[in-house]
């Protein structure tokens, strides 16, 4: 039986019934609950605290007040309501907040904490993008009960959009073929991904990017895991292929570097919450091989 992704971070099915997304009822009306306060790519805690009691509980904290814009309801934890907010460019951490990077391996969070604040970090992002019509352009509301937005004028109802994009761990025996960004952490390494393209079937798109980024052929290429990813509202297909032909060419525009590994003896690879770790820890050893080994667990 084939190892389940559903654990992962972001994916609703990690919080074992414990987050009941905000659906047809009404938000409360007392705006109370755990506040979750977006700034771009990060978040406000509360400093000198641990576990949930990082996030702030009961109503707006007051350092906030009129500086907080696209307020939104996105679900109850726990029984408690959850609230996420967008904080104006510039605003400083008021006294007893600090602010942090909302990344995950950059921030100590449990997973359920980690991806509750992904999904606020969602949550404000449709709200920035969706006040207009992208069709006349007209300011829009919310569909009662719904996550959409429906125009005043011309009635266009339009949703949270979700871009799909393939992620693929090529193998060939006992080596994995990986791939480095520039902007990633030194000597971290991790798979060949990239966004699906209008008209293509996700296994078009896997075998374009593989094609483009590293200059292989693969063949065997299958599904094994999805992951949802909320920065800002992506949806991880994960692939397994086997190595066909070519010489290994990064594309030397997304990829920096490209090369093959021993799958006894790995970089520093991607943390464990996200899909990409998933697949090398699950798929990357091959039968009669000695267990995968990445420099960050030595």
């Amino acid at each position: 039986m084939l190892p389940s992704a559903s654990h992962l971070p972001f994916n609703l099915e990690s919080f074992q019934g414990k987050f009941i997304p905000a659906g047809h009822s009404a938000a409360p009306s007392d705006r109370e609950g755990r506040w979750f306060l977006i700034q771009n790519q990060n978040i406000f805690l509360l400093e000198r605290r641990e576990g949930a009691d990082r996030i702030p509980h009961g109503a707006m904290p007051a350092g906030f007040l009129g500086k907080v814009e696209c307020i939104v309801h996105f679900g109850s934890y726990l029984g408690v309501p959850c609230w996420a907010g967008s904080v104006e460019p510039g605003v400083e951490p008021p006294k007893g907040f600090v602010r942090e990077r909302l990344a995950p391996g950059q921030i100590e969070l449990s997973d359920d904490l980690l991806s509750l604040c992904g999904l606020a970090q969602q949550a404000t992002y449709w709200e920035e993008t969706s006040w207009h019509c992208p069709r006349c352009g007209e300011p829009t509301v919310t569909i009662k009960g719904e996550r959409g937005k429906r125009c005043l004028r011309c009635k266009h109802d339009h949703y949270p959009h979700l871009h799909p994009a393939v992620i693929v761990l090529i193998r060939d025996g006992d080596r994995v073929l990986l791939t480095r960004k520039a902007v990633w952490a030194k000597g971290r390494y991790g798979l060949v991904a990239g966004f699906v393209d209008i008209g293509e079937s996700l296994e078009a798109a896997a075998r374009r990017e593989i094609r483009e980024e590293v200059g292989v052929e693969v063949r065997d290429l299958q599904y094994v895991a999805s992951q949802y990813w909320p920065f800002p509202s992506q949806l991880m297909i994960g692939f397994v292929a086997t190595y066909a032909t070519g010489e290994v060419r990064p594309d030397h525009t997304e990829i920096e570097d490209a090369r093959w590994f021993s799958v006894r003896d790995l970089p520093d690879l991607p943390g464990k919450h996200s899909i990409a770790r998933f697949i090398l820890d699950h798929y990357a050893k091959p039968e009669g091989c000695g267990g995968v080994r990445a420099a960050s667990d030595r």
